[in-house]
């Protein structure tokens, strides 16, 4: 099975939503996506929160947590969340950076478009690695 993390910096926002979307899309035989961050917040941002319950997906019972070794053991892609020089690093594995932008206070409007950019992405990604499922 492949695995996945998402990773930004604090896992509050836009790792929480792919590795969300990524579960919700992919087939669950052939993969699994967890979220993670280098300094991890203390709860998923409230806008986060509210603009996923939008689409069906419910994140209050997400936590963010730290990227460590033994939580990227097996792992066979690391996607960053455009952070920069804190985005996290994994030595030995595949890695892609998706520059979005934090959603941590915005506008309501903006977060919602920073979502479906998400979505899009995964489904891209979903699309690229033959992980859908099966209709």
């Amino acid at each position: 099975m492949l695995k996945v993390i998402f990773a930004c910096v604090h896992n509050a926002g836009r790792s929480q939503m792919a590795a969300a979307f990524f579960n919700q899309l992919a087939d669950s035989l052939k993969a699994q996506a967890i979220s993670a961050g280098t300094e991890p917040g203390e709860r998923v941002h409230p806008e986060v929160l509210s603009v996923m319950k939008e689409v069906g997906i419910d994140l209050t019972h997400a936590k963010p947590q730290k990227l460590t070794d033994d939580l990227a053991k097996d792992a066979h892609l690391l996607i960053t969340m455009g952070c920069g020089d804190k985005c996290p690093y994994v030595p030995g594995l595949r890695r892609d950076d998706w520059p979005l932008p934090d959603p941590k206070g915005q506008p309501i409007e903006e977060v919602r478009a920073i979502r479906d950019e998400v979505k899009r992405r995964v489904q891209e990604l979903l699309v690229n690695e033959d992980l859908n499922k099966s209709c």
